[in-house]
């Protein structure tokens, strides 16, 4: 490996290249393999197929969003609220933006409900022309 930034940043781009290659052929050898295993598109749990020599699990979800301002005003408006709490996960979520201009009196009082941890770097390199 060199020290050498630019170096490292043509490596990067050619990584991320063969990266999303073999991302590609990886999705469509998963492809198959649902199809051949009479997988359907709308799996909601895990699939076990065993060819010769291999065990496969194949788990699918369905992704469901939630609007949270509608799903309250139509428990309120069904007088169901009580039911939210048990039916939904609410997570909150810090609103970084507006938490960085309220009066520190206010944050220092919310902060320790608050685990803070330095996440992975992005990443961008572009060649320049």
């Amino acid at each position: 490996m060199t020290d050498n930034l630019s170096e490292l940043a043509k490596l990067w781009l050619n990584t991320k290249v063969q990266e999303k290659k073999w991302t590609e052929e990886r999705r469509r050898i998963e492809d198959r393999i649902k199809s051949l295993a009479g997988i359907p598109e709308n799996l909601d749990s895990t699939e076990i197929v065993s060819p010769d020599g291999f065990e496969i699990k194949i788990a699918g979800r369905i992704d469901r969003k939630v609007d949270a301002k509608k799903l309250q005003e139509i428990a309120e408006a069904h007088d169901m609220v009580d039911h939210l709490s048990t039916l939904f996960r609410w997570t909150p979520d810090v609103n970084v933006a507006i938490w960085k201009k309220t009066s520190i009196d206010i944050t220092n009082v919310l902060a320790p409900a608050i685990t803070v941890k330095a996440g992975r770097p992005s990443f961008k390199i572009e060649e320049k022309e």
